[in-house]
């Protein structure tokens, strides 16, 4: 899926992606962790296995230059609200809304992270029964995990007067892994059905 910035020039989350070593590992294949759950996405679409998308954010245009009839350019553009989570959709006849983070920590994952929007949003999703999860890579150590959203919860809720980061033991031990793979390379469904097994 294509995502244009403001001005109509192209995004591409490749840029921003933190150069590595290269290696066989499923986090140094030259994407971010979005870029692996974007091409995810699209073998799910195809495969027809499950209809995800990420969430594009919400802009306010304020300008618009129109050079031809056909040409309209947004010349100038805001944010116009924080977004909620990355990605959305439906899954096994479940709807299901996720976030996905990276973080260099080799012992915990930082609360700073998250937003209190998007807590409250996936608070939300779950009230109505809905999926509600974190995808965490910890990219040091090439590892990606899928938490369920309580687990953040359980944490964000208590950072006050407790610590304010999930041990990494935490995620291990109450998460899923992402296997390695090859199409896609980040097959984190896989998690998702470990994790769901796990409640029956």
């Amino acid at each position: 899926m294509a995502f244009n910035y403001p001005n109509g020039r192209r995004f591409d989350a490749s840029a921003f992606a933190k150069p590595v070593a290269k290696s066989s590992s499923q986090s140094n294949r030259g994407m971010s962790l979005e870029g692996d759950l974007n091409d995810a996405n699209q073998f799910y679409l195809v495969s027809g296995q499950a209809v995800i998308h990420k969430k594009p954010t919400p802009i306010q245009i304020v300008n618009v230059s129109y050079p031809a009839r056909s040409a309209a350019k947004i010349t100038e553009a805001y944010f116009r609200q924080a977004s909620t989570t990355d990605y959305n959709g439906v899954y096994h006849g479940r709807y299901i809304d996720f976030d996905a983070k990276e973080t260099t920590n080799k012992r915990s994952f930082p609360l700073k992270n998250v937003h209190e929007h998007q807590i409250k949003h996936l608070k939300q999703v779950v009230a109505s029964e809905g999926l509600a999860f974190m995808i965490i890579r910890f990219t040091t150590l090439r590892e990606t995990y899928v938490i369920w959203a309580q687990l953040l919860f359980d944490y964000w809720d208590t950072q006050e007067t407790a610590r304010k980061s999930i041990p990494y033991d935490v995620i291990v031990a109450q998460g899923a892994q992402v296997p390695l793979g090859i199409n896609p390379t980040t097959p984190y469904l896989v998690a998702v059905d470990e994790l769901l097994n796990q409640r029956n």
